[in-house]
């Protein structure tokens, strides 16, 4: 469970325990209270280290109790230390167990950070060796030399120096997993600082025989009290257990400046304390030629690991991060070696496989990307099983993925087949399993023969083969011809002049009125789009729709159709050409369908023209009622606005009575496949039959397209159809002829049957 954020006032904490240990350590340092400063601070600090890091969710949450523990027995020693002189041991008692304490702490944040680089290690070794040399020479040695008291007292006067050398070891290494160095991880570091220079300070006088001196030996301690409590009570304590490593080990100012004063500390210890005697200047000497092989073995695994950064770079500028296959730049150059290496006089020639998996997205939307990941992790392992040795396969996309290979006509199209085994067998995901395909596109080329064939030529020709596969199905392969180069050349003409349509107004829309089959009279029309491009001539919409809706341009497309159909409904019922039961009729695509703010766009275009929204019928494909998430959400906010929800083409798709009843469907339109052949097929009108009765049993309107001839209109009324659309009663055509030939003057109620043949 994570920890709940602490409130401003609480992340101020650390300023004001900070102000109070600088006004602390001033009244100590004058004598103004000394015993209540130095308890207030300790106690505030031990408070800081065992609640504020536990409520901020600092990890490793076991470290802190530790970390308080030892500020706790550091306490109690530096208390005690003046009141038992004579018995030194006492207040060691307490001190040395606070620096076991706070090594544990920095081992359990160190494994928290992860795994310590070897060049940390090295330099660690460097600085702790050359600081460990320093205090025996220095302060150990000395002190373990003063007369006049027990041995016990004197190897711990030595021994304290090799505590802070430790300490400065966990410290060192503390900074070497850190890219930048927050608050927290400053105000850590400082204390350990002054700690280090407490103990010298003590050291230093322990070396003329004396244990204890003056008060203001303490305040290093002090302040190093605050620092912690500053280091535990800054939000940034949460940052003390993440490693932000760099990806190569850095040669920084910060390690030069720990590592230059290491590797001069055993030539200037042999200047000033060398002559003291044989057995100096041999420790100095082992001291000094360990730090230059540390040095040198640094240099070499910085070195070499260098390298290995510079071979995972490249390996990772070439291959696939999620698959480890080689991406597409690595099978580029790949295609253009095997294309150039290839004698001329070779009977084989260079294959390439682009491969899309047909279904992907419909995982990725139904259970995460996370699943589509695996997916693509086990469609690439069972690809690799199946090519023969020495061919490549990439990954180059999302769900695509190409293949490279050298042999003859044969052996590529049983490749292709070996490939298409492999979706044969479900892959499994989640708890479950699916079957999916491929869509495949094969291009080749030969040798040195032609050397105006690249790489780049040969993939982008597979790519477009691909497409056409991938439109002729799913599953399907398909060999690349020059032929594909015109279509492919002529849709990207298209989508540019259908993106210039749009912007310079070149599109219309036409109204196709739907009547009443016993009466004749208009009950509606449908907005239908068409578009007359200035040299090509029309366009028919089953060309441009499609190019819409992979081009990314039906949202707009729509939007632009049912605003301008909304004010032409508007005009026509202020007008009288409609009645107020008049509906206009528009086509919404599955991506509109898709978008939350839709309902609301539409309430605020029906608000904008003064249209009811009963007046409006939205048409949509039987294939969005399969989404059962935003889809229906929005379709439920529709239909609460009034409006009428039609399932255009019905019969072509799904045709699902479980999502009639599961979709606040209004009605549904027969399919003109099934109109078609009433009066000649009987198959036909039985299912037509059928539909009226479901229809009928879920309480929809029925509305037959493709209405062409009287027979057909016939059949229909005579099976209980009650509205029909199509050229018998006219194609679409502009407003104003709309309005001319289907006005509601012009359709009184004894005319029945007079729209039949008109224009």
């Amino acid at each position: 469970m994570r920890s709940k954020a602490p409130s401003t006032p609480g992340r101020r904490w650390w300023q004001i325990f900070g102000g109070i240990g600088v006004l602390a350590t001033l009244l100590y340092t004058l004598g103004i209270a000394p015993d209540v400063c130095f308890v207030v601070i300790g106690v505030g600090t031990i408070w800081a280290c065992f609640g504020a890091p536990r409520r901020f969710g600092a990890q490793p949450r076991a470290a802190w109790p530790f970390l308080g523990a030892s500020a706790l027995s550091f306490l109690i020693g530096v208390v005690l230390r003046p009141l038992v002189v004579d018995h030194p041991l006492v207040a060691d008692a307490f001190t040395i167990p606070g620096y076991i304490l706070l090594g544990i702490f920095f081992a359990l944040l160190l494994r928290a950070r992860g795994r310590i680089e070897r060049h940390a290690v090295l330099d660690c070794l460097i600085v702790c060796l050359a600081a460990g040399l320093a205090g025996a020479l220095l302060l150990a040695a000395p002190a373990a030399a003063v007369p006049g008291r027990s041995v016990v007292v004197s190897v711990l006067a030595g021994i304290y120096p090799m505590f802070d050398v430790v300490l400065l070891a966990l410290c060192v290494n503390l900074t070497f997993t850190a890219r930048t160095w927050p608050v927290s991880l400053k105000a850590l570091l400082s204390a350990m600082s002054l700690l280090v220079v407490g103990d010298v300070a003590y050291a230093i006088i322990g070396i003329s025989g004396r244990l204890y001196a003056s008060p203001l030996l303490d305040v290093p301690f002090l302040l190093s009290y605050t620092a912690l409590g500053v280091a535990a009570l800054h939000p940034s304590v949460v940052e003390l257990g993440r490693a932000t490593r760099y990806p190569v080990q850095a040669w920084s100012w910060g390690r030069m400046l720990l590592l230059v004063p290491a590797v001069l500390t055993p030539f200037l210890l042999l200047v000033f304390v060398g002559g003291h005697s044989a057995e100096y200047r041999a420790l100095i000497g082992a001291c000094g030629i360990a730090i230059v092989a540390l040095l040198l073995l640094r240099a070499v695994t910085a070195v070499k690991a260098q390298v290995a950064a510079q071979l995972h770079s490249e390996h990772q500028a070439m291959h696939d991060p999620l698959t480890g296959l080689p991406n597409r730049r690595m099978i580029s150059t790949e295609i253009a070696r095997l294309i150039a290496a290839l004698p001329p006089d070779d009977p084989r020639l260079v294959w390439v496989c682009f491969l899309d998996l047909d279904g992907f997205k419909w995982v990725n939307d139904s259970w995460g990307h996370d699943t589509g990941d695996q997916l693509v992790i086990e469609v690439g392992t069972r690809l690799q099983a199946v090519l023969p040795a020495g061919t490549m396969l990439a990954r180059v996309g999302g769900d695509e993925f190409l293949i490279a290979y050298v042999g003859g006509e044969q052996g590529a199209l049983r490749l292709v087949d070996d490939v298409h085994r492999c979706f044969a067998r479900p892959l499994p995901v989640r708890d479950t399993e699916v079957v999916i395909s491929a869509s495949i596109g094969i291009a080749h080329a030969p040798g040195n023969s032609s050397p105006t064939t690249t790489a780049e030529a040969l993939l982008r020709d597979a790519d477009t083969a691909m497409y056409r596969s991938k439109a002729e199905g799913p599953g399907n392969a398909t060999v690349f011809d020059s032929s594909m180069h015109d279509r492919v050349r002529e849709r990207i003409e298209l989508e540019a002049a259908l993106r210039t349509a749009l912007a310079e107004g070149q599109l219309n829309v036409v109204y196709q009125p739907i009547v009443r089959l016993e009466s004749g009279r208009p009950v509606g029309a449908e907005a239908l789009t068409r578009w007359n491009h200035p040299e090509r001539g029309p366009i028919p919409p089953t060309t441009f729709i499609p190019i819409a809706e992979d081009a990314g341009l039906i949202g707009q497309l729509g939007t632009w159709v049912r605003t301008e159909g909304l004010r032409q409904l508007a005009q026509w019922r202020a007008d009288g050409t409609v009645g107020p039961d008049f509906y206009l009729s528009v086509n919404v695509s599955p991506s509109q369908l898709r978008d939350e703010t839709m309902p609301l766009t539409v309430s605020a275009e029906l608000m904008r023209y003064g249209v009811p929204a009963t007046a409006i019928a939205l048409e949509m494909t039987e294939s969005v009622m399969a989404d059962d998430g935003v889809t229906a959400r929005v379709l439920f906010e529709l239909r609460e606005l009034g409006m009428k929800l039609l399932v255009d083409d019905f019969g072509t798709g799904f045709s699902a009575l479980g999502y009639l009843r599961q979709f606040p469907v209004t009605g549904v339109k027969i399919d003109r496949s099934f109109v078609s052949g009433l009066g000649e097929n009987g198959e036909d009108e039985e299912i037509v039959r059928a539909v009226v009765a479901m229809g009928r049993a879920l309480g929809l309107s029925i509305v037959a397209e493709g209405v062409e001839t009287r027979v057909q209109r016939d059949a229909l009324a005579a099976v209980g159809v009650t509205q029909g659309q199509g050229w018998l009663w006219g194609p679409g055509v502009p407003p104003e002829d709309f309005a001319r030939h289907w006005s509601a003057r012009l359709h009184l109620p004894g005319d029945a049957r007079l729209g039949a043949g008109n224009p």
